[in-house]
């Protein structure tokens, strides 16, 4: 069974960058398409960025200009770099791999203003 650990949340002040990371555990990654969802406080989880085993990608709205996904199928993993961040996307950050159906644990972003 594969897991996913993800990497990289914390604590910013809007107009700043983070960078996720979410490492894979087995090869089947390379098959799957990667994805980082968001849930905030109160609020159902959203898909924020997913990428494909060929590396097409699509983002929410909300995101878009800011975020760029990616992936690096020689070491399994999944990115995410954020910039100009706002008090909105506070939230936890969950990585996934499907059709597989595994997430990771979540990891924390805060985001100050």
């Amino acid at each position: 069974q594969v897991q996913l650990v993800e990497s990289g949340g914390g604590l910013v002040q809007a107009g700043g960058s983070l960078r996720l990371s979410c490492a894979a555990s087995g090869s089947i990654f390379r098959f799957n398409s990667g994805a980082w969802y968001r849930q905030a406080p109160g609020k159902q989880r959203e898909l924020v960025a997913i990428i494909t085993s060929a590396g097409n990608t699509n983002y929410a709205e909300s995101v878009k200009g800011r975020f760029t996904i990616s992936r690096d199928n020689t070491n399994l993993t999944v990115s995410l770099q954020m910039n100009n961040l706002k008090p909105e996307d506070t939230a936890v950050y969950y990585c996934a791999i499907f059709p597989a159906g595994v997430w990771g644990q979540g990891t924390q972003v805060t985001v100050s203003s």
